[in-house]
């Protein structure tokens, strides 16, 4: 595993978290999903800067240049729901990518034990693919994990990167352990603890909750 913490040089990525992570700016939804998205496009020009790129020649009013595009698109691949706003974020910069949405969700048998569902997946073939997961809590690390293995049934990438806003260093550990292919991970945050109830500590609250109104 590679882990690059873009939060270990001061950028505008700390003004977003900050953001995110204040209760009294919590309370307008519009910014709090705006600023998810933010954080996914500036994930998306660094993760950028590890993809493969051909040189081509385009034309000009003026005539000939030789310019650098991407050699191909990435598989942008989102645990639903909290993952929708940071998605859109990437979208905006790999706008030609396909997508893939996966639901991992946590299915709780008391209020401090649970197992990860996986019950609904829409994604394309990522043989061989830059392959993106997209999942703004990485708190436990388990939803990205059975969403890892889920979309293996759909190829093997080529490359993998895992993009989460804030993680856990328990997450780390634990996405580290149980992820066995090579991969980058791309975090914004790292807060040092979990809770009693597996909630990442400052961290943020639900940030599903957070985006769309709670679920019942």
């Amino acid at each position: 595993m590679t882990w690059i913490n873009l939060s270990d040089s001061n950028n505008l990525l700390h003004q977003f978290v900050s953001e995110l992570r204040d209760v009294n700016i919590q309370t307008d939804r519009m910014r709090f999903r705006k600023n998810i998205e933010r954080i996914g496009q500036i994930m998306a020009y660094e993760v950028s800067k590890h993809l493969n790129w051909i040189e081509i020649e385009i034309t000009t009013p003026l005539g000939k240049h030789n310019s650098k595009r991407l050699a191909e698109q990435p598989v942008l691949a989102t645990i639903l729901r909290a993952g929708l706003s940071m998605h859109n974020g990437l979208l905006d910069f790999f706008d030609k990518a396909d997508c893939a949405f996966i639901s991992a969700y946590r299915n709780h048998t008391d209020n401090h034990n649970f197992e990860i569902k996986v019950e609904y997946k829409a994604c394309p073939s990522i043989e061989q693919r830059d392959l993106i997961i997209i999942d703004p809590m990485l708190a436990t690390g388990q939803s990205i994990v059975s969403a890892y293995h889920a979309l293996l049934k759909n190829g093997i990438p080529k490359n993998i990167h895992i993009l989460g806003l804030i993680a856990s260093k328990q997450g780390i550990k634990f996405v580290q352990e149980n992820i066995k292919s090579n991969f980058t991970l791309w975090t914004a945050a790292v807060d040092e603890a979990l809770n009693e109830y597996s909630y990442i500590v400052p961290g943020l609250g639900d940030a599903g909750d957070l985006c769309f109104g709670e679920k019942l």
